[in-house]
């Protein structure tokens, strides 16, 4: 018999990130379906108590909290600390918690103190009998695996956008705090603040509605035989700016910076669709300029709703990739999508 714990921090303003509401819902599911399961959530954070009734109509049996101003930064010591003490008082044998970078670097430290085992970039969950299956992708996505484990406690970092958001009912939750005093090696590291982009200078937005795919196409000779890097930029940091949608590229764009060719000032391999363990999940994708070898859409196909822009009727991010594909001038289109957005 399985105790699972949803394990989750809050976010600066004091509330868990959709991701970890998505994962919620994944631990609900699985303890719906395995029999004789009791579910308990484990929340890090400053304050959680807002985070907490947020997330009491859940039906979870026990609400654990590690709280207080150590614990609402993200340092390796003072969370592994944290986390290891809400899976010793649980007693918990699977542990599901949201992919983010903060437990993506610091739960691999606690699974290794309480000898159990890690699974990270976690696609989906799946119960068969009273035995839990996971599904991961491995090689740049193109092969899937469905893991199991006998070891426990079992550690299950689940990926964003892999299942819904928990949109149940609050509440009031009654918190059992655990205490947790950190020696001076866990407050080693001094967070002395966030630097961050400013807005518009931002162009990875996980939890944009939609993906902007920018090809290889921007950068070529168009029509006139001239390239025309300035006014693509000009386009597509407009239309960024406007709709605050994601930026996405194919990986022959981002290539052509280390191959002396021109390319787009804003654009890095961090921009790249389908880089493992940065799988794009936006209900919507628009790819522009993009010529179509299969290792330049691996990752496109987790688009919920996929649309291209190509002069190429044949173009491979279209054919079987793209709901709707628009035979015309990314150039044109783009111009007239941000005169429209104008209005």
């Amino acid at each position: 018999m399985e105790t699972i714990l949803f394990l989750a921090h809050t976010q600066s303003d004091g509330v868990l990130p959709k991701s970890a509401l998505e994962t919620l819902n994944a631990a609900l599911e699985i303890s719906g379906k395995m029999p004789g399961v009791s579910l308990t959530v484990g929340l890090i954070g400053e304050n959680v108590q807002g985070a907490a009734d947020a997330v009491a109509g859940c039906g979870a049996q026990k609400f654990l909290a590690v709280e207080g101003a150590e614990f609402g930064v993200s340092r390796y010591g003072s969370d592994v600390a944290a986390a290891e003490a809400l899976a010793r008082q649980s007693g918990a044998t699977l542990i599901l918690a949201p992919g983010t970078s903060r437990f993506s670097r610091a739960l691999p430290g606690v699974t290794q103190r309480l000898n159990g085992r890690i699974e990270t970039h976690v696609s989906g969950l799946e119960c068969a009998g009273d035995a839990l299956k996971l599904h991961r992708w491995y090689y740049r996505k193109r092969m899937e695996a469905t893991l199991t484990r006998t070891q426990r406690p079992w550690f299950v970092l689940v990926d964003a956008g892999v299942f819904p958001a928990w949109e149940g009912v609050a509440g009031s939750a009654s918190l059992e705090k655990v205490e947790v005093v950190l020696n001076d090696d866990c407050k080693r590291t001094q967070v002395v603040g966030f630097e961050a982009p400013t807005s518009d200078a931002q162009t990875i937005r996980p939890d944009a509605e939609l993906l902007f795919v920018a090809g290889a196409g921007w950068t070529k000779k168009q029509p006139d035989g001239q390239i025309h890097i300035k006014e693509a930029e000009e386009l597509i940091l407009n239309f960024l700016k406007k709709s605050k949608a994601s930026l996405g590229s194919s990986k022959s764009l981002v290539d052509q910076s280390c191959e002396g060719g021109e390319v787009l000032t804003f654009m890095s391999h961090l921009n790249q669709v389908g880089q493992t363990g940065s799988t794009p999940r936006h209900p919507k994708g628009l790819a522009t300029c993009c010529h179509g070898e299969e290792p330049h859409v691996v990752g496109w196909r987790f688009i919920n709703e996929r649309r291209a822009i190509s002069t190429d009727p044949n173009c491979g991010w279209a054919i079987g990739k793209a709901d709707v594909l628009y035979v015309a001038d990314a150039f044109q289109v783009m111009a007239k999508v941000n005169e429209l957005l104008e209005g």
